[in-house]
């Protein structure tokens, strides 16, 4: 079992929830795969950390179960789960839907404006990939997709998408690991983008569909390659 390791200290904001802080704190140290599948995540030792009583440690970590990130066990803690494919799917699903739609609708406008910003989100990030941040260029993609839900007035349903992403995060952030796929990353907003410009939205679906699809249809070769990460049938559901 991992071994539980907080960068510190930890400055806590007094203007906003204790719980909420934690629980942003873990969720991204799981998402980012610092926080590995089987630690164990320990309330006093968290509570100490945080300068905080157990109860919003507990209200964090209870959160995090909702998202299907972690296990907690009466009396035994509480333990980062593996990614659940079942999961991964689901939001995937939810993810193509909507982003198909989007993508489409704003095809269809040929904002000058909004093709820049998504034009600097993807310089955004091949910046951060030469730097080999890779944490860095994971921001930058979520700002590339959040940058789209917000042009087409679905912020709210960003929102709701994210807060249930947490698995699918974590089988793209191993995807990122495989050579090459940060660089198939960028030529697939590339292609987004370039869509967008033309006015095409039969391209921009094409685009969208290719560019979330990857992920899934490598469930085979990810879980071969993290055997520990990954939990669930990677036969079925793959796009």
């Amino acid at each position: 079992m991992n071994t539980l390791e907080l960068a510190g200290p930890f400055a806590m904001d007094k203007s906003q929830s204790a719980a909420q802080q934690i629980y942003h704190y873990l969720r991204s140290a799981i998402v980012r795969l610092t926080f590995k599948p089987g630690m164990s995540l320990d309330r006093a030792q968290l509570a100490s950390y945080f300068g905080v009583s157990v109860t919003p440690v507990r209200d964090a970590l209870l959160k995090l179960r909702d998202d299907e990130l972690v296990d907690i066990f009466p009396q035994h803690g509480t333990r980062v789960r593996a990614v659940d494919l079942e999961s991964a799917r689901n939001v995937h699903f939810l993810r193509l839907s909507l982003e198909l739609e989007i993508a489409r609708m704003l095809a269809g406008r040929r904002d000058a404006a909004l093709v820049q910003a998504l034009r600097d989100l993807v310089g955004r990030q091949r910046a951060c990939l030469e730097c080999d941040d890779m944490d860095a260029f994971a921001q930058a993609d979520q700002g590339f997709h959040e940058r789209m839900y917000i042009a087409a007035g679905a912020e709210q349903l960003w929102r709701l998408m994210r807060g249930k992403s947490g698995n699918m995060d974590r089988l793209r952030r191993l995807h990122l690991l495989v050579n090459g796929k940060a660089e198939s990353v960028l030529d697939d907003h590339a292609a987004i983008v370039a869509a967008i410009a033309a006015g095409s939205p039969d391209l921009a679906e094409t685009a969208v569909r290719e560019h979330l699809g990857d992920s899934l249809s490598q469930l085979m070769s990810l879980r071969e390659r993290y055997p520990d990460y990954l939990v669930g049938h990677a036969e079925a559901g793959a796009a």
